[in-house]
């Protein structure tokens, strides 16, 4: 009698620890209603979005996404802002992070190019986007701020490569985000603009024609988790999955390396 009651007893301890180890292991019942707030680059926006329905989906982590120039996420993150993750377009900024005590260990989970996109096909007739450019009917080009937003820096760069910076600057229309100089030329407020290559994989962005700008240099593009957060474990369970299969799927359909 002792015997059977007490292989009953070790009976149901095993099922507990069963039922706890198969709790821990389901990340859908072990994170349920955990929230992270991510700070994430303009040009990354359509690839995130994508990335967070689909971690949503197997974890049951939300992920809200605040999306503008990596210089004015930077300048919130260092005033405070509440964010748990930074997904800068830059190595520059999540460097400064970490060297200040701010950020975790930056690690590299993209690499873009920048693009000149025109909602008008007949830009891209030219034999190259230097060309396109010199064409007198060009009167409006979108570049992205160039202190704030390293794709907008990117083609900068490109543009005193070819000798071009100072004799375009009567017709350069400064936007805020690389989102935004996108959204100028799609809407033909400008007659072209420099973009991010995800932009053009979009259905707005399928609709019109882009040179790829080899003179920029590639924008590799960092990420850290923040000290301030308080949800470290669903972060972390995040930045893991940015380089799962899936997520590069997700990248390599919108031009990420």
């Amino acid at each position: 009698m002792k015997r059977l009651k007490f292989k009953l007893v070790m009976t149901r301890m095993l099922l507990m620890v069963m039922g706890v180890a198969i709790f821990m292991s389901s990340p859908g019942q072990a994170f349920a209603g955990e929230k992270i707030s991510v700070a994430v680059a303009a040009n990354f926006i359509s690839a995130f979005k994508d990335m967070a329905a689909d971690f949503e989906a197997k974890t049951k982590i939300k992920i809200e996404g605040t999306f503008s120039s990596t210089g004015n996420l930077y300048s919130q993150i260092t005033n405070g802002a509440p964010y748990d993750l930074f997904l800068s377009a830059d190595e520059e900024r999540p460097a400064k992070l970490y060297k200040d005590g701010a950020g975790g260990t930056p690690f590299i989970y993209a690499k873009g190019q920048a693009v000149l996109w025109a909602a008008n096909k007949d830009f891209c007739k030219a034999k190259t986007w230097q060309d396109a450019l010199k064409n007198d009917q060009v009167k409006k080009i979108a570049i992205a701020n160039t202190q704030t937003a390293p794709y907008g820096a990117a083609a900068k760069k490109a543009l005193e490569k070819s000798g071009m910076w100072d004799s375009l600057q009567t017709k350069l229309v400064n936007a805020q985000d690389i989102a935004q100089s996108f959204q100028y030329a799609s809407t033909s407020a400008v007659d072209a603009g420099f973009c991010a290559m995800s932009a053009t994989v979009s259905a707005e962005g399928k609709k019109g024609c882009f040179f790829v700008i080899n003179e920029a240099p590639e924008i590799i593009q960092s990420a850290c988790i923040l000290k301030r957060t308080a949800n470290r474990a669903a972060v972390e369970k995040f930045v893991e999955f940015l380089s799962s299969p899936a997520a590069k799927e997700i990248k390599v359909k919108y031009g990420y390396r």
